[in-house]
């Protein structure tokens, strides 16, 4: 896992005042309103969850965006991506500025999580439908493959042999 540092240093600075990211125990908990909401299903309950925090200028913080990192032997599985736009918008102007070139939430979220988990996996799978998701996976480092909606991370340098052997193993996954 990577160090304290390492993974302060995935936040842009511009969003530090404001935001918090952290990996949740049971984070289902905080994230499953905004879940249902999103896919009309209840946020899962394995680990890895992460939550983007925001503190409103009462000091009080909000669940603004949930990340959820499924290990999976060699690989992890990156899913559940969801922002919650009634917090963004009680955001200032200045904050969802800086969130926005910041290159938002989600893309904030998926490096934080690809440095805490990427170093111990071979790959980290996406399935993603979504054209914004698909945008943000692609900057954060995902690369497409020859699969409909199945993207990945390599954190590593691996045979074109044992990337073709993970990708079939995610493939067979289906949706996630």
């Amino acid at each position: 896992m990577a160090d304290a540092a390492d993974l302060d240093a995935t936040l842009d600075p511009a969003l530090r005042e404001f935001i918090a990211i952290t990996e949740i125990d049971d984070g289902w908990r905080f994230a499953d309103a905004l879940f249902r909401r999103k896919y009309a299903h209840p946020a899962p309950r394995y680990p890895h969850h992460l939550g983007l925090f925001y503190r409103d200028a009462d000091g009080r913080y909000e669940l603004a965006h949930f990340l959820h990192f499924l290990p999976a032997r060699e690989m992890a599985l990156i899913g559940g991506a969801c922002t919650d736009g009634d917090v963004v918008r009680r955001m200032s102007d200045a904050q969802r500025a800086a969130v926005h070139a910041s290159g938002g939430l989600m893309l904030q979220a998926t490096r934080y999580g690809l440095a805490k988990f990427g170093a111990h996996k071979d790959a980290i799978f996406g399935h993603c439908g979504d054209a914004r998701s698909f945008g943000v996976l692609m900057r954060a480092g995902f690369q497409p493959v020859d699969h409909p909606h199945l993207v990945v991370y390599w954190p590593r340098l691996l045979p074109e042999q044992r990337r073709q052997q993970l990708i079939d193993e995610a493939d067979a996954l289906g949706a996630f």
